[in-house]
């Protein structure tokens, strides 16, 4: 039975992970809806501007690996924390007034996030074994509200405080301090655990992940779900602007996206914690898709802020759905570690070729009608690995142990 300390120390764990959830998406989503003065500031193009989104999205993917390795040499706590300086100075380093500083401090960020991403599901299988669906719903809620959060004020506050958008971008900085403040006595809690504890044998690695169809099928899940919110969300404010509308307006029809998918980043977890496969999540999760960008395609005007509830609910199931399933086809932590360093490093990297690619589609055509087809196009390979990391299967466990494991 829990004793009141424990609950309260349970409590403040959980503030922790969702504080450092809700800074994981605002410094790379907050610069999407300040494009326009970007470009027009530092006379860039489309396809340069991209590379602003690009090149975090690439960082998550080429440091996820590296991230399960550097926990297990210094602990995952301390890990987390160094990741939220790391982020903290490479928002900074963004008010530097020259596209250098913009791109290496967007590096940082991406380092910084490349580390959160990775280790916080292992976070949630190691402390909350009994929780996984409602604390991967929470923990993945908060970044889609971080991200929601940041495209729906980063245009008005750059407009009411007239500094201009490398200061607004700058304010995010703040968010990130607080979590380093709540997170630190984790992280003194644990070193001091380890400096009472006798030294542990180390675990023996975990292998043959890489050559495990149901693994890859995981990492493509998670690629392909997070090409399409990082490539959509690079582009879609200057879509609209493009289209006649204003900056604020543009960023608060992104916003809606983040806003509608808090909804089924809640309650998608919990949804596939119940049944043993997931390919109902899969099927709804690529129909909010067909019907969103189908509509920005046919009927754009008018009726664009519907479009964009339905694209931000499916972006709400993609990322819950992608971070849920790493858990859930993983036997125990050691393999929750591995397969999300293998499906966030791959993933990543495949997810970071889209704003990159849209704003070369959009260059090379004069419109926005063959970027949307493309990442339509881009749902038939996610559907298909979808339904297979949608089995009730497990990595690094025999055919004959599945087998078992299914009869019980």
């Amino acid at each position: 039975m829990s004793t009141p300390t424990s609950r309260s120390r349970t409590a403040l764990l959980v503030v922790a992970v969702l504080l450092i959830a809700l800074n994981l998406r605002p410094a790379v989503v907050a610069v999407s809806p300040l494009v326009a003065q970007i470009r027009a500031d530092l006379g860039i193009s489309s396809a340069v501007a991209g590379l602003v989104t690009t090149l975090p999205v690439l960082c998550f993917g080429l440091l996820a690996p590296v991230a399960g390795r550097l926990a297990r040499r210094v602990g995952l706590e301390t890990t987390l924390l160094v990741a939220l300086l790391v982020l903290t100075v490479g928002i900074v380093v963004r008010l530097a007034p020259s596209l250098v500083a913009l791109l290496a401090g967007s590096l940082l960020a991406g380092v910084a996030i490349a580390i959160g991403n990775t280790l916080m599901p292992v976070v949630v299988k190691r402390d909350f074994p009994h929780r996984t669906g409602a604390m991967t719903g929470a923990y993945s809620t908060m970044i889609s509200a971080g991200g929601a959060l940041s495209a729906a004020v980063m245009v008005p506050i750059e407009q009411a405080t007239g500094f201009g958008w490398r200061p607004a971008l700058a304010l995010w900085a703040i968010g990130v301090g607080l979590a380093i403040l709540l997170w630190t006595p984790w992280v003194l809690r644990a070193r001091r655990a380890a400096a009472a504890a006798p030294a542990a044998t180390p675990a023996a690695p975990v292998r043959g992940l890489w050559g495990s169809p149901l693994a890859w099928q995981v990492t493509l899940l998670m690629g392909l779900q997070s090409l399409q919110f990082y490539a959509f969300t690079a582009w879609a404010p200057t879509l609209f602007v493009e289209r006649g509308r204003t900056p604020a307006e543009a960023g608060l029809l992104l916003s809606l996206t983040g806003l509608a998918s808090l909804v089924t980043s809640a309650i998608t977890p919990v949804l596939a914690t119940r049944r043993p496969t997931q390919f109902h999540l899969v099927v709804v999760l690529v129909g909010l898709w067909v019907v969103g960008y189908g509509g920005l395609l046919l009927a754009p005007d008018g009726t664009a802020a519907l479009w964009m509830v339905l694209i931000g609910l499916g972006q709400g199931v993609g990322i819950s759905l992608g971070l849920t399933l790493i858990a859930l086809r993983s036997p125990d932590a050691a393999h929750t570690s591995e397969l999300s360093g293998m499906a966030q490093g791959v993933g990543y990297v495949v997810a970071a070729a889209g704003p990159f690619a849209l704003g070369a589609i959009r260059d090379a055509t004069g419109g926005w009608t063959w970027p949307v087809v493309t990442l339509l196009v881009l749902l038939v390979p996610l559907t298909i690995a979808g339904l297979g990391a949608a089995r009730d299967r497990h990595v690094g466990l025999p055919a004959t142990e599945q087998q078992v494991a299914h009869a019980r």
